[in-house]
Protein backbone atom coordinates (compact mmCIF):
# COMPACT_ATOMS: atom_id res chain seq x y z
CA UNK A 1 0.00 0.00 0.00
CA UNK A 2 1.49 3.71 -0.77
CA UNK A 3 2.56 5.39 2.51
CA UNK A 4 0.04 8.05 2.45
CA UNK A 5 1.62 10.14 5.38
CA UNK A 6 4.09 11.13 2.89
CA UNK A 7 1.54 13.14 0.71
CA UNK A 8 -1.35 13.91 2.49
CA UNK A 9 -0.68 17.42 4.31
CA UNK A 10 -2.22 19.49 6.75
CA UNK A 11 -4.40 21.24 3.75
CA UNK A 12 -3.64 19.32 0.92
CA UNK A 13 -2.39 16.46 -0.91
CA UNK A 14 1.21 17.14 -2.53
CA UNK A 15 4.01 14.77 -3.69
CA UNK A 16 5.94 13.22 -6.57
CA UNK A 17 4.77 12.21 -9.86
CA UNK A 18 4.91 8.68 -10.22
CA UNK A 19 7.19 7.64 -7.33
CA UNK A 20 4.79 9.05 -4.57
CA UNK A 21 1.45 8.83 -6.30
CA UNK A 22 -0.26 8.75 -9.81
CA UNK A 23 -3.07 8.40 -11.25
CA UNK A 24 -4.52 5.44 -9.67
CA UNK A 25 -4.68 7.07 -6.37
CA UNK A 26 -5.85 9.84 -8.16
CA UNK A 27 -8.90 7.50 -8.90
CA UNK A 28 -9.17 6.85 -5.61
CA UNK A 29 -9.02 10.25 -3.91
CA UNK A 30 -11.74 11.55 -6.54
CA UNK A 31 -13.87 8.19 -5.39
CA UNK A 32 -13.00 9.44 -1.88
CA UNK A 33 -13.36 12.89 -2.64
CA UNK A 34 -17.05 12.34 -3.58
CA UNK A 35 -17.87 9.49 -1.08
CA UNK A 36 -16.86 12.36 2.23
CA UNK A 37 -18.79 15.30 0.59
CA UNK A 38 -21.34 13.30 -0.41
CA UNK A 39 -21.43 15.79 -3.40
CA UNK A 40 -23.84 15.08 -6.61
CA UNK A 41 -21.69 17.40 -8.59
CA UNK A 42 -18.01 18.27 -8.43
CA UNK A 43 -15.66 20.95 -10.05
CA UNK A 44 -12.28 20.18 -10.89
CA UNK A 45 -9.19 22.49 -12.60
CA UNK A 46 -5.71 21.78 -13.28
CA UNK A 47 -2.89 23.68 -13.79
CA UNK A 48 -0.27 23.51 -16.66
CA UNK A 49 2.05 20.87 -14.97
CA UNK A 50 2.78 17.66 -17.72
CA UNK A 51 1.01 15.51 -15.33
CA UNK A 52 -2.05 17.35 -14.19
CA UNK A 53 -4.75 16.85 -16.82
CA UNK A 54 -3.97 13.03 -16.38
CA UNK A 55 -4.44 13.03 -12.95
CA UNK A 56 -7.65 15.80 -12.54
CA UNK A 57 -9.08 13.26 -15.09
CA UNK A 58 -8.76 10.32 -13.22
CA UNK A 59 -10.04 12.06 -10.11
CA UNK A 60 -12.74 13.19 -11.78
CA UNK A 61 -13.75 9.11 -12.81
CA UNK A 62 -13.41 7.91 -9.88
CA UNK A 63 -16.22 10.57 -8.36
CA UNK A 64 -18.17 9.87 -11.25
CA UNK A 65 -17.95 6.17 -10.16
CA UNK A 66 -19.65 6.89 -7.13
CA UNK A 67 -22.73 8.96 -8.74
CA UNK A 68 -20.94 12.51 -9.08
CA UNK A 69 -21.64 14.72 -12.07
CA UNK A 70 -18.22 16.12 -12.41
CA UNK A 71 -17.81 19.94 -14.31
CA UNK A 72 -14.08 20.32 -15.29
CA UNK A 73 -12.84 23.28 -15.73
CA UNK A 74 -9.47 22.64 -17.51
CA UNK A 75 -6.12 24.93 -17.15
CA UNK A 76 -6.83 27.52 -14.71
CA UNK A 77 -5.58 29.38 -11.69
CA UNK A 78 -6.36 28.25 -7.99
CA UNK A 79 -8.17 31.57 -6.74
CA UNK A 80 -10.33 30.69 -10.46
CA UNK A 81 -11.37 27.22 -9.15
CA UNK A 82 -12.72 28.68 -5.79
CA UNK A 83 -14.78 31.46 -8.29
CA UNK A 84 -16.23 28.19 -10.10
CA UNK A 85 -16.66 26.35 -6.47
CA UNK A 86 -18.64 29.28 -5.04
CA UNK A 87 -20.13 30.49 -8.06
CA UNK A 88 -21.13 27.29 -9.17
CA UNK A 89 -21.71 26.08 -5.43
CA UNK A 90 -20.00 23.29 -5.82
CA UNK A 91 -17.18 21.07 -4.19
CA UNK A 92 -14.18 21.32 -5.80
CA UNK A 93 -10.53 20.12 -6.64
CA UNK A 94 -7.43 22.18 -8.36
CA UNK A 95 -4.78 20.17 -9.23
CA UNK A 96 -1.47 22.21 -8.81
CA UNK A 97 1.93 21.82 -6.89
CA UNK A 98 1.96 25.39 -6.77
CA UNK A 99 5.53 26.81 -6.27
CA UNK A 100 6.83 23.47 -5.96
CA UNK A 101 9.44 21.81 -8.87
CA UNK A 102 8.08 20.35 -11.46
CA UNK A 103 7.78 16.49 -10.18
CA UNK A 104 5.63 17.31 -7.64
CA UNK A 105 1.64 17.51 -8.25
CA UNK A 106 -1.08 17.65 -5.37
CA UNK A 107 -4.69 18.51 -4.84
CA UNK A 108 -5.71 21.14 -3.11
CA UNK A 109 -9.86 20.33 -1.99
CA UNK A 110 -12.79 22.45 -1.06
CA UNK A 111 -16.19 22.21 0.29
CA UNK A 112 -19.45 24.03 -2.01
CA UNK A 113 -18.51 27.96 -1.77
CA UNK A 114 -14.74 27.07 -1.68
CA UNK A 115 -14.55 26.42 2.38
CA UNK A 116 -11.41 24.22 2.92
CA UNK A 117 -10.90 20.47 3.06
CA UNK A 118 -8.19 20.30 5.48
CA UNK A 119 -7.29 17.03 8.02
CA UNK A 120 -10.13 18.74 10.34
CA UNK A 121 -12.45 18.76 7.99
CA UNK A 122 -12.53 16.07 6.02
CA UNK A 123 -9.39 15.52 4.65
CA UNK A 124 -8.77 12.79 7.28
CA UNK A 125 -11.62 10.46 6.13
CA UNK A 126 -10.83 11.21 2.72
CA UNK A 127 -7.18 9.68 3.41
CA UNK A 128 -8.67 6.80 5.32
CA UNK A 129 -10.81 5.83 2.42
CA UNK A 130 -8.28 6.16 0.10
CA UNK A 131 -5.84 3.84 2.45
CA UNK A 132 -8.54 1.02 2.88
CA UNK A 133 -9.43 0.96 -1.11
CA UNK A 134 -5.54 0.78 -1.90
CA UNK A 135 -5.08 -1.71 0.34
CA UNK A 136 -8.22 -4.04 -1.90
CA UNK A 137 -6.07 -4.31 -4.74
CA UNK A 138 -6.90 -3.73 -8.32
CA UNK A 139 -10.57 -2.83 -9.01
CA UNK A 140 -11.20 -0.70 -5.95
CA UNK A 141 -12.94 1.18 -5.08
CA UNK A 142 -16.61 -0.80 -5.79
CA UNK A 143 -18.63 1.67 -8.28
CA UNK A 144 -21.60 1.92 -5.58
CA UNK A 145 -23.85 4.27 -7.34
CA UNK A 146 -26.49 2.73 -9.11
CA UNK A 147 -25.78 5.51 -11.75
CA UNK A 148 -22.30 7.02 -12.15
CA UNK A 149 -21.64 10.59 -12.74
CA UNK A 150 -21.42 12.42 -16.08
CA UNK A 151 -17.95 14.45 -16.98
CA UNK A 152 -18.63 17.44 -18.64
CA UNK A 153 -16.38 20.35 -19.34
CA UNK A 154 -16.93 24.04 -19.06
CA UNK A 155 -15.09 27.11 -19.47
CA UNK A 156 -15.57 29.78 -16.45
CA UNK A 157 -12.28 31.94 -17.34
CA UNK A 158 -14.34 35.11 -18.49
CA UNK A 159 -17.02 34.56 -15.73
CA UNK A 160 -14.15 34.70 -13.41
CA UNK A 161 -12.54 37.93 -14.77
CA UNK A 162 -15.58 39.70 -14.99
CA UNK A 163 -16.46 38.83 -11.05
CA UNK A 164 -13.03 40.10 -10.16
CA UNK A 165 -13.28 43.10 -12.15
CA UNK A 166 -17.06 43.79 -10.46
CA UNK A 167 -15.05 44.32 -7.49
CA UNK A 168 -12.70 47.26 -8.21
CA UNK A 169 -13.09 49.46 -10.61
CA UNK A 170 -9.88 50.29 -12.69
CA UNK A 171 -11.85 51.89 -15.47
CA UNK A 172 -10.92 55.69 -14.68
CA UNK A 173 -7.75 55.15 -13.22
CA UNK A 174 -4.65 56.67 -14.93
CA UNK A 175 -2.78 54.85 -17.25
CA UNK A 176 -0.15 52.37 -15.68
CA UNK A 177 2.55 50.40 -17.44
CA UNK A 178 2.92 46.76 -15.58
CA UNK A 179 5.30 44.28 -16.10
CA UNK A 180 4.09 40.76 -15.19
CA UNK A 181 5.95 37.63 -14.28
CA UNK A 182 4.08 34.60 -14.52
CA UNK A 183 6.74 32.51 -14.18
CA UNK A 184 5.27 29.74 -16.75
CA UNK A 185 2.53 29.45 -14.69
CA UNK A 186 -1.35 30.15 -14.80
CA UNK A 187 -1.01 33.95 -14.37
CA UNK A 188 -0.36 33.36 -17.75
CA UNK A 189 -3.63 31.82 -18.58
CA UNK A 190 -5.64 34.52 -16.72
CA UNK A 191 -3.67 38.06 -16.33
CA UNK A 192 -4.41 38.49 -20.44
CA UNK A 193 -8.26 38.05 -19.48
CA UNK A 194 -8.48 40.02 -16.67
CA UNK A 195 -6.54 43.19 -17.65
CA UNK A 196 -8.21 42.79 -21.17
CA UNK A 197 -9.07 46.76 -22.07
CA UNK A 198 -8.08 48.49 -18.63
CA UNK A 199 -6.17 51.45 -18.94
CA UNK A 200 -2.82 49.04 -18.18
CA UNK A 201 -0.07 48.62 -20.74
CA UNK A 202 0.93 44.67 -20.04
CA UNK A 203 4.55 43.99 -20.19
CA UNK A 204 4.44 40.34 -20.39
CA UNK A 205 6.89 37.84 -19.08
CA UNK A 206 7.06 34.02 -19.19
CA UNK A 207 3.58 33.97 -19.94
CA UNK A 208 4.12 30.43 -21.95
CA UNK A 209 2.43 27.84 -20.11
CA UNK A 210 5.26 25.20 -19.14
CA UNK A 211 5.03 22.90 -15.95
CA UNK A 212 8.96 22.19 -16.20
CA UNK A 213 9.63 26.08 -15.19
CA UNK A 214 12.14 27.07 -17.65
CA UNK A 215 13.23 29.98 -16.50
CA UNK A 216 13.25 29.96 -12.93
CA UNK A 217 10.58 28.47 -9.88
CA UNK A 218 7.48 29.69 -9.87
CA UNK A 219 7.86 30.95 -6.22
CA UNK A 220 8.20 34.46 -6.33
CA UNK A 221 8.83 34.06 -2.23
CA UNK A 222 12.37 33.67 -2.92
CA UNK A 223 14.35 36.65 -3.83
CA UNK A 224 16.14 34.76 -6.72
CA UNK A 225 12.61 34.18 -8.44
CA UNK A 226 12.38 37.84 -9.25
CA UNK A 227 15.15 39.39 -10.62
CA UNK A 228 14.50 39.26 -13.66
CA UNK A 229 11.34 41.22 -12.95
CA UNK A 230 12.83 43.81 -11.15
CA UNK A 231 15.52 44.09 -13.64
CA UNK A 232 12.82 44.30 -16.57
CA UNK A 233 10.80 47.28 -14.49
CA UNK A 234 14.09 49.20 -14.22
CA UNK A 235 14.76 48.82 -17.84
CA UNK A 236 11.07 49.53 -19.00
CA UNK A 237 10.33 52.74 -16.66
CA UNK A 238 7.40 50.92 -15.58
CA UNK A 239 5.12 51.49 -12.77
CA UNK A 240 4.94 48.55 -11.21
CA UNK A 241 5.85 45.22 -11.13
CA UNK A 242 3.70 41.63 -10.60
CA UNK A 243 4.96 38.30 -10.00
CA UNK A 244 2.52 34.95 -9.25
CA UNK A 245 3.21 31.90 -8.60
CA UNK A 246 2.71 28.55 -10.18
CA UNK A 247 -0.74 28.19 -9.59
CA UNK A 248 -1.45 31.99 -9.67
CA UNK A 249 -2.99 32.39 -6.01
CA UNK A 250 -0.55 34.58 -4.87
CA UNK A 251 0.64 37.44 -6.19
CA UNK A 252 4.33 39.38 -5.04
CA UNK A 253 4.44 43.15 -5.86
CA UNK A 254 7.50 45.73 -7.19
CA UNK A 255 7.74 49.27 -7.15
CA UNK A 256 8.93 51.59 -10.23
CA UNK A 257 12.76 51.23 -8.94
CA UNK A 258 11.99 47.41 -8.51
CA UNK A 259 12.14 47.15 -5.05
CA UNK A 260 10.01 44.31 -3.66
CA UNK A 261 7.17 45.52 -1.75
CA UNK A 262 6.38 43.57 1.58
CA UNK A 263 3.00 41.32 1.39
CA UNK A 264 2.39 43.06 4.77
CA UNK A 265 1.96 46.07 3.45
CA UNK A 266 -0.18 44.89 0.20
CA UNK A 267 -2.17 43.44 3.25
CA UNK A 268 -2.21 46.91 5.12
CA UNK A 269 -3.15 48.83 1.36
CA UNK A 270 -5.62 46.36 0.65
CA UNK A 271 -7.05 46.43 3.98
CA UNK A 272 -7.47 50.31 4.24
CA UNK A 273 -9.34 49.94 0.61
CA UNK A 274 -11.59 47.33 1.96
CA UNK A 275 -12.41 49.26 5.16
CA UNK A 276 -13.34 52.73 3.35
CA UNK A 277 -16.18 50.09 2.19
CA UNK A 278 -17.44 48.59 4.85
CA UNK A 279 -16.05 50.34 7.48
CA UNK A 280 -16.42 49.25 11.36
CA UNK A 281 -15.37 45.73 9.23
CA UNK A 282 -13.23 42.75 11.04
CA UNK A 283 -9.48 42.04 9.10
CA UNK A 284 -8.08 38.72 10.03
CA UNK A 285 -3.99 38.73 9.74
CA UNK A 286 -1.83 35.63 10.49
CA UNK A 287 0.69 35.85 13.25
CA UNK A 288 3.48 36.54 11.11
CA UNK A 289 2.15 39.78 9.38
CA UNK A 290 4.35 43.06 10.25
CA UNK A 291 3.20 45.18 13.53
CA UNK A 292 2.21 47.74 10.38
CA UNK A 293 -1.22 45.58 9.64
CA UNK A 294 -3.36 46.12 13.02
CA UNK A 295 -1.91 49.46 13.20
CA UNK A 296 -3.47 50.24 10.14
CA UNK A 297 -6.58 48.36 10.39
CA UNK A 298 -7.33 50.32 13.74
CA UNK A 299 -6.57 53.44 12.30
CA UNK A 300 -8.92 53.22 9.60
CA UNK A 301 -11.69 51.99 12.15
CA UNK A 302 -11.40 48.18 11.67
CA UNK A 303 -11.01 45.18 14.29
CA UNK A 304 -7.51 43.48 13.52
CA UNK A 305 -7.68 39.64 14.77
CA UNK A 306 -4.75 37.77 14.71
CA UNK A 307 -3.93 33.97 13.49
CA UNK A 308 -2.18 31.14 13.02
CA UNK A 309 -0.35 30.70 9.55
CA UNK A 310 -2.35 28.21 6.62
CA UNK A 311 -5.53 29.37 4.46
CA UNK A 312 -7.56 26.55 6.42
CA UNK A 313 -7.46 28.75 10.04
CA UNK A 314 -7.39 31.97 8.17
CA UNK A 315 -10.71 31.21 6.28
CA UNK A 316 -12.57 29.45 8.85
CA UNK A 317 -11.80 32.77 11.28
CA UNK A 318 -13.34 34.60 8.20
CA UNK A 319 -16.15 32.52 8.24
CA UNK A 320 -16.97 32.86 12.42
CA UNK A 321 -16.37 36.70 12.51
CA UNK A 322 -17.41 37.96 8.83
CA UNK A 323 -14.22 39.65 8.00
CA UNK A 324 -14.13 41.65 5.07
CA UNK A 325 -10.47 40.61 4.31
CA UNK A 326 -7.49 38.64 5.17
CA UNK A 327 -3.84 38.77 4.88
CA UNK A 328 -0.60 36.30 4.73
CA UNK A 329 3.12 37.37 5.20
CA UNK A 330 3.28 34.62 1.92
CA UNK A 331 1.19 37.05 0.40
CA UNK A 332 -1.98 34.96 0.04
CA UNK A 333 -4.85 37.51 0.21
CA UNK A 334 -8.23 36.55 1.34
CA UNK A 335 -11.89 38.37 0.49
CA UNK A 336 -15.35 38.56 1.31
CA UNK A 337 -16.29 38.93 -1.80
CA UNK A 338 -14.55 35.85 -2.98
CA UNK A 339 -16.03 33.22 -0.76
CA UNK A 340 -13.47 34.42 2.12
CA UNK A 341 -11.04 32.24 -0.46
CA UNK A 342 -7.46 33.82 -1.47
CA UNK A 343 -6.69 35.40 -4.82
CA UNK A 344 -3.66 37.26 -5.82
CA UNK A 345 -5.33 38.72 -8.69
CA UNK A 346 -7.72 40.57 -6.92
CA UNK A 347 -4.66 42.00 -4.51
CA UNK A 348 -3.22 43.36 -7.82
CA UNK A 349 -6.22 44.65 -8.89
CA UNK A 350 -6.22 46.56 -5.81
CA UNK A 351 -2.97 48.25 -5.69
CA UNK A 352 -3.14 48.83 -9.48
CA UNK A 353 -6.33 50.90 -8.40
CA UNK A 354 -5.08 52.59 -5.78
CA UNK A 355 -2.03 53.00 -7.56
CA UNK A 356 -3.81 54.72 -10.58
CA UNK A 357 -6.11 56.81 -8.31
CA UNK A 358 -3.15 59.23 -7.32
CA UNK A 359 0.01 60.45 -8.93
CA UNK A 360 2.26 59.74 -7.03
CA UNK A 361 4.82 56.51 -7.47
CA UNK A 362 4.44 53.17 -5.86
CA UNK A 363 6.88 53.31 -3.46
CA UNK A 364 5.62 56.44 -1.81
CA UNK A 365 2.13 55.05 -2.19
CA UNK A 366 3.27 52.04 0.52
CA UNK A 367 5.46 53.98 2.67
CA UNK A 368 2.58 54.83 4.86
CA UNK A 369 1.82 50.84 5.45
CA UNK A 370 5.80 49.34 5.20
CA UNK A 371 6.98 51.01 8.59
CA UNK A 372 8.99 48.47 10.55
CA UNK A 373 12.10 46.44 9.29
CA UNK A 374 11.95 42.71 8.79
CA UNK A 375 14.60 39.59 8.24
CA UNK A 376 12.00 37.89 5.75
CA UNK A 377 10.99 34.88 6.27
CA UNK A 378 15.08 32.28 7.03
CA UNK A 379 14.75 28.51 6.83
CA UNK A 380 16.71 26.65 8.76
CA UNK A 381 16.89 22.66 7.85
CA UNK A 382 17.15 20.83 11.65
CA UNK A 383 16.48 17.11 12.69
CA UNK A 384 15.06 18.04 15.74
CA UNK A 385 11.97 20.54 15.15
CA UNK A 386 10.76 20.63 18.75
CA UNK A 387 14.10 20.43 20.18
CA UNK A 388 15.91 23.37 18.44
CA UNK A 389 12.74 25.32 19.46
CA UNK A 390 12.45 24.59 22.93
CA UNK A 391 16.17 25.92 22.95
CA UNK A 392 15.20 28.97 21.47
CA UNK A 393 12.47 29.04 24.07
CA UNK A 394 14.41 28.12 26.97
CA UNK A 395 17.16 31.44 25.67
CA UNK A 396 14.42 34.23 25.86
CA UNK A 397 11.76 32.72 28.17
CA UNK A 398 13.00 34.79 31.65
CA UNK A 399 14.49 38.02 30.06
CA UNK A 400 12.39 41.14 31.30
CA UNK A 401 10.20 42.67 29.00
CA UNK A 402 9.91 39.78 26.83
CA UNK A 403 6.57 37.93 26.53
CA UNK A 404 5.95 34.45 24.58
CA UNK A 405 3.07 33.00 23.15
CA UNK A 406 2.56 29.63 21.22
CA UNK A 407 -0.10 30.13 19.17
CA UNK A 408 1.62 28.79 16.37
CA UNK A 409 5.27 27.99 16.85
CA UNK A 410 7.10 30.20 19.35
CA UNK A 411 6.45 34.32 19.00
CA UNK A 412 8.93 36.15 21.65
CA UNK A 413 7.82 39.83 21.61
CA UNK A 414 9.29 43.07 23.37
CA UNK A 415 8.23 46.90 22.74
CA UNK A 416 11.09 47.01 19.98
CA UNK A 417 11.20 44.06 18.30
CA UNK A 418 9.56 40.37 17.75
CA UNK A 419 10.36 37.09 16.17
CA UNK A 420 8.35 33.84 15.60
CA UNK A 421 10.49 30.29 15.25
CA UNK A 422 7.66 28.24 13.70
CA UNK A 423 8.17 24.61 12.16
CA UNK A 424 7.47 23.60 8.58
CA UNK A 425 4.23 21.18 8.06
CA UNK A 426 5.91 19.72 4.78
CA UNK A 427 9.49 19.78 5.35
CA UNK A 428 12.21 19.22 8.49
CA UNK A 429 12.82 23.40 8.54
CA UNK A 430 12.53 25.37 11.20
CA UNK A 431 10.93 28.87 9.81
CA UNK A 432 12.16 32.51 11.46
CA UNK A 433 10.60 35.77 11.14
CA UNK A 434 11.87 38.76 13.07
CA UNK A 435 10.51 42.64 12.81
CA UNK A 436 12.28 45.37 14.69
CA UNK A 437 12.23 49.17 14.97
CA UNK A 438 15.50 49.50 12.98
CA UNK A 439 17.20 47.21 10.54
CA UNK A 440 20.06 46.63 12.90
CA UNK A 441 18.14 45.51 15.89
CA UNK A 442 16.43 42.75 12.91
CA UNK A 443 20.04 41.83 12.53
CA UNK A 444 20.91 41.14 15.75
CA UNK A 445 17.80 39.14 16.65
CA UNK A 446 18.20 36.98 13.96
CA UNK A 447 21.46 36.22 14.33
CA UNK A 448 21.16 35.50 17.91
CA UNK A 449 17.69 32.51 17.43
CA UNK A 450 19.72 31.38 14.17
CA UNK A 451 23.01 30.31 16.11
CA UNK A 452 20.23 28.59 18.66
CA UNK A 453 18.77 27.00 16.13
CA UNK A 454 21.56 25.83 13.83
CA UNK A 455 23.98 24.82 16.72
Amino acid sequence: MPDLSQIVKAYDVRGVVPDQWDERLARLFGAAFAEVTRAKAVVIGHDMRPSSPGLARAFGEGAAARGADVTEIGLCSTDQLYYASGALGLPGAMFTASHNPAQYNGIKMCQAGAAPIGQDSGLADIRALVEEWADAGEGAPPATAAEPGTLTRRDVLADYAGHLRSLVDLTAIRPLKAVVDAGNGMGGHTVPTVLAGLPVELEAMYFELDGTFPNHEANPLDPANIVDLQARVRATGADIGLAFDGDADRCFVVDERGEPVPPSAITALVAARELAKAPGSTVIHNLITSWSVPEVVRENGGTPVRTRVGHSFIKAEMARTGAIFGGEHSAHYYFRDFWNADTGMLAALHVLAALGGQDGPLSALVAAYDRYAASGEVNSRVADQAGRAAAVRGAFADRPGVTLDELDGLTVSTDDWWFNLRPSNTEPLLRLNVEARDAATVAKVRDEVLAIVRA
